[in-house]
């Protein structure tokens, strides 16, 4: 090398050396704070998206589980219907006829239940969470909150409850 190519390097160089460090950290710690912060925005975003998008597939699994509910909703007063003329057909004598109808609705209650739709039960003990008391009847041979009679059946579409059974509850004087 020249002395006058050594000349021009040395100013370069003697440039850099005088500028203080601080100025040339500065802006690269901006841009690593920066760095950061759109990094944590962007893990933010992600789990956001994310739980929007569990929720969205939870939510339609649940639709597709309960599509069935408005029909089955639909269906109840049919089978109220045939329960009905079941009781008539059996108090009138008209054996046939019942046992028609105790047919028709044993293959209803088959249909239902292959679909999730079953009977509240109402053996004995009253239950307000499943049953409907539209009257307090007075009576000695049951206890008091025993079921006396039911007036409607109740039903349940797996785990919601359709309609609560209407019954008599006794009570004890």
């Amino acid at each position: 090398m020249t002395t006058t190519e050594q000349v021009q390097e040395n100013p370069e160089e003697r440039g850099a050396e005088t500028l203080p460090e601080e100025v040339g950290s500065k802006p690269e710690i901006d841009y690593q704070m920066k760095f950061k912060e759109a990094q944590d925005l962007y893990v933010r975003t992600h789990a956001d998206f994310e739980n929007a998008k569990k929720r969205l597939e939870k939510d339609k699994a649940m639709a597709l589980e309960y599509a069935y509910e408005k029909i089955a909703q639909d269906l109840l007063p049919v089978i109220d219907a045939l329960h009905g003329a079941l009781e008539s057909a059996q108090k009138e004598g008209a054996q046939a006829i019942a046992k028609g109808l105790e047919l028709t609705l044993h293959k209803m209650h088959e249909v239902l239940a292959k679909h999730g739709i079953e009977c509240v039960e109402c053996a004995t003990e009253f239950d307000p969470n499943v049953h409907n008391a539209v009257m307090h009847v007075a009576t000695e041979h049951k206890e008091e909150g025993e079921i006396v009679e039911v007036f409607q059946r109740g039903y349940r579409y797996k785990e919601r409850l359709l309609r609560p059974a209407m019954v008599s509850v006794a009570k004890n004087n």
